[in-house]
């Protein structure tokens, strides 16, 4: 028997669950701490916000939300290692990468208030809207990528999917014209743990998600995804390799979703209680605040004050939010068609009348 081929997938990790570094091999931003702190920022600034958008849901103010808690590593890494040029091509939760891209946290509001508004978000115009069909944002980012290596452009696209989306067809197509054209692109699988109410461990027998990209012929690994400095600097390894022509990376991120997986969900059906503890003693923010407190980086001083102004500006965000006047009932029509057929424009027409008389 001749064996053909073999393949390993390598994992990484430089921040332990306690704060502290292992290994032999220390990243460049684990020495940067004033750019740690800065991204740690960016992480509270998210978790916060994510906390007010429930509340906002539970309350009737705004729609179904998807929540981002515990996957601040994973978003804010992904945001802080990209350039402007690059596109990011979304799935529905990444505010920490669109907050490090500019995006404020009012057009966030607003989209998930059910006003389309707030797709037209701030930040690089190029990136993609929030996609919830689950994958078509992967073949959304390999048909920009395709046009930057058409157009000999250094630029990159990077993308998402979760664990149970990796089964997708869209992400296997993704990957396959990523391989065969050798992409400047980078696919991150967030694998949080549970498609919706599927576990891991029934949604693939393989022992990696990673191994995927290793089926098509790409280059594919597995990072500790509550570990900020391990996201951040194979994100950006894997992009200056793709810009510099050395075609697509996959990138499998271990993290855990601590909330529901909408607020239209309740994890705690199906989920043990223990679980979720157990992954409360390794998420992402307590571990970054402890290595910067290890190294006489940062105080409880200093996280209260950071507290109490991401309370501020999420608040401003909310009062934007709320005070932005209601679209054109009209919108719904104007945005689709150059012309407009027939029968639309009749019904345009009469929504427009039935607007005006309240």
């Amino acid at each position: 028997m001749t064996t053909v081929a073999s393949f390993n997938v390598e994992y990484i990790q430089y921040l332990s669950p306690s704060g502290e570094l292992v290994g032999d091999e220390v990243p460049a931003i684990a020495k940067d701490y004033e750019q740690i702190k800065s991204l740690y920022e960016t992480m509270v600034l998210t978790r916060v916000f994510d906390a007010k958008a429930i509340s906002l849901q539970r309350t009737g103010k705004l729609g179904t939300y998807a929540s981002s808690l515990g996957h601040e590593a994973v978003h804010v890494g992904i945001g802080s290692a990209m350039k402007y040029e690059d596109v990011f091509a979304p799935m529905y939760r990444e505010y920490g990468v669109q907050f490090c891209r500019g995006v404020k946290m009012s057009e966030v509001l607003l989209y998930w208030g059910g006003d389309e508004r707030g797709s037209d978000f701030s930040g690089p115009p190029h990136d993609f809207p929030w996609c919830v069909p689950i994958a078509t944002q992967n073949t959304h980012a390999a048909g920009a990528a395709m046009a930057f290596k058409l157009r000999k452009e250094p630029r990159c696209a990077v993308t998402v999917i979760g664990d149970g989306g990796s089964s997708k067809g869209d992400f296997l197509e993704a990957i396959n014209a990523a391989s065969a054209f050798k992409l400047p692109m980078v696919m991150v699988i967030v694998n949080n743990g549970w498609a919706i109410s599927v576990p891991r461990a029934k949604q693939s027998s393989g022992e990696t998600l990673a191994q995927k990209g290793i089926a098509g012929g790409l280059p594919s690994i597995q990072v500790d995804g509550n570990d900020l400095f391990a996201v951040h600097n194979e994100i950006k390894k894997a992009l200056d390799r793709a810009r510099n022509g050395g075609g697509a990376t996959v990138i499998e991120a271990i993290t855990y979703r601590l909330s529901d997986h909408t607020t239209a969900d309740d994890a705690s059906r199906y989920r043990p209680d223990e679980e979720v503890e157990n992954a409360k003693k390794i998420e992402p923010i307590s571990r970054i605040r402890q290595y910067l407190m290890n190294n006489n980086q940062w105080s409880v001083q200093q996280e209260n004050q950071l507290k109490e102004q991401c309370a501020l500006k999420v608040e401003a965000a909310v009062k934007t939010y709320q005070n932005t006047p209601k679209p054109a009932v009209t919108d719904m029509f104007d945005y689709m068609f150059a012309e407009l057929p027939h029968d639309l424009a009749e019904q345009r027409k009469y929504a427009e009348e039935l607007e005006k008389n309240g």
